[in-house]
């Protein structure tokens, strides 16, 4: 709880994946995505509550040995791979308000498939939420320039390179590029009326939170490398 008000941390987990199968019980660093992420919400002392979304059984039965609970399957109709988090979060939040029979204010979305993360990112994004009077916040992570929009090229179907945007063409320099952000995956907060009032995890009013340092989103096996890699290398440095 914080400032009086109730947070539910949602994880959400479905067993379907097209790049790797059962993707959210891969290991990292010797623990699955799932059980990581699990770890992480026993040390934030915001939340009251901490649940999984998923329709795969086995991923329930680690998700509770983790930590976590389990009070609910994730139904069929929401559980592609083209539902989006909205479906999945209001889902989540109005079937745990109805088993535990209370109100949740604020919804807190954490995915297993972001295992960098720290348990004290996570409390900053809650409390710039609440402190802040936002109706969400997203972490992000700085672009590399190297992958700036304006930098970016397409090709059409006769393999004719062409620039992403227009203005592409007049920039010569990385120092005329204005910063840009992508979202990492370590959290996502939201109000609980931003969820039922505005039916968006974004909401009308939604700050960031700049997260420093390395933030891998598993898709591929070379992604699982690569955070190997990444928490060797945080372990070596004694920052893991």
């Amino acid at each position: 709880m914080i400032e009086g008000k109730c947070v539910l941390a949602v994880v959400p987990a479905r067993g379907g994946s097209k790049g790797i199968p059962l993707k959210n019980l891969c290991e990292v660093g010797g623990r699955s995505l799932v059980a990581k992420v699990g770890g992480v919400i026993c040390d934030v002392p915001e939340t009251d509550r901490a649940v999984v979304s998923t329709d795969n059984e086995q991923i329930a039965q680690v998700a509770r040995e983790s930590g976590l609970d389990a009070p609910f399957m994730r139904p069929e109709a929401i559980s592609g791979d083209r539902i989006g988090d909205f479906d999945v979060l209001i889902h989540a939040l109005e079937a745990t308000e109805a088993a535990d029979g209370r109100y949740y204010d604020v919804v807190v979305m954490l995915q297993p498939t972001s295992p960098l993360r720290t348990a004290s990112d996570v409390s900053a994004t809650i409390q710039m939420l609440v402190n802040g009077d936002w109706d969400s916040v997203w972490t992000v992570s700085v672009t590399d320039m190297k992958a700036h929009p304006l930098k970016q090229l397409t090709l059409n179907g006769e393999g004719r390179l062409d620039y992403y945007d227009c203005r592409g063409a007049g920039i010569i320099a990385r120092q005329q590029l204005t910063p840009v952000y992508h979202r990492n995956g370590v959290a996502y907060a939201m109000t609980r009326s931003c969820l039922t009032e505005q039916h968006t995890i974004m909401g009308r009013k939604v700050g960031a939170l700049v997260v420093e340092g390395a933030h891998i989103s598993i898709d591929d096996e070379f992604d699982i490398a690569l955070v190997e890699w990444l928490l060797d290398r945080r372990a070596a440095e004694g920052t893991g």
